[in-house]
């Protein structure tokens, strides 16, 4: 197991957008899966939430200093979230989870080893795969599609790019150019920055409390747009040469 105290402090970053039911068993769970590893920021992005998101995530510092929240003034998106949270983030690198409560923060462990047990060149990237998804079946195969498409044009070998579930070093990450929806291709652009990436088994739960804000319209058809636009990024893109001042 990671040592992170070496390490430095590790930045949890979840956006979040009417997940008030939600954030507080997440945090709960996310810190006991962390605290006994070192030190960790747990940071929440409320992405305008119109509940009371972020009166319950402030409710929670009393008991749990190590939370930060983030707020947008309106809403943005989940690609506008995660990079609102990785900006602020102190660490050096980053894990990511979903504010719905499907994933598991004890799998953040699972990412932290296959990054302390990787071979060199260490990953810049690692993806969680949800094996077994508990979803709809709309959603299953809306995201099966998705992912095969992704796979086939792209070439990213990662079976679950939509996965919330993500530990990534935090400079690289922001070199990567935005675009919104972007969260859903991280593995296509980390590797277009030349960085390595690796798919990590992980769990997936059902949603047991709050509203899905994603459908057909949103995950599978403006990804098409989008992939196009990753297609012609990697197709432009040149890699970095050495300079020397004499």
């Amino acid at each position: 197991m990671m040592n992170w105290p070496e390490q430095g402090v590790l930045s949890v970053v979840v956006p979040v957008c009417n997940e008030a039911e939600n954030v507080a068993p997440l945090a709960g769970e996310v810190d006991a899966a962390l605290r006994p590893l070192g030190a960790y920021e747990l940071i929440f992005v409320d992405d305008g939430s119109t509940d009371e998101t972020a009166a319950r995530v402030q409710s929670l510092r009393p008991g749990l200093p190590a939370v930060r929240l983030l707020r947008h003034d309106r809403r943005c998106g989940q690609s506008r979230a995660v990079a609102s949270g990785v900006r602020a983030a102190r660490g050096e690198w980053v894990a990511t989870l979903d504010g719905d409560g499907q994933n598991d923060p004890a799998d953040l462990t699972r990412l932290l080893e296959s990054l302390a047990g990787a071979a060199a060149p260490k990953p810049a990237l690692i993806m969680g795969n949800r094996v077994t998804r508990r979803d709809t079946w709309l959603r299953r195969v809306s995201s099966r599609v998705a992912n095969g498409v992704r796979g086939r044009l792209l070439g990213d070998g990662t079976p679950d790019t939509g996965c919330g579930l993500k530990l990534f070093h935090r400079a690289t990450f922001l070199e990567l150019p935005f675009f919104d929806h972007m969260h859903r291709f991280l593995p296509a652009l980390f590797q277009r920055q030349g960085a390595r990436v690796i798919s990590v088994p992980v769990g997936h739960r059902p949603r047991t409390r709050g509203q899905s804000k994603y459908g057909v319209g949103n995950r599978l058809w403006v990804g098409i747009v989008d992939m196009v636009g990753v297609m012609w990024l990697r197709s432009r893109f040149k890699a970095g040469v050495g300079v020397t001042e004499e």
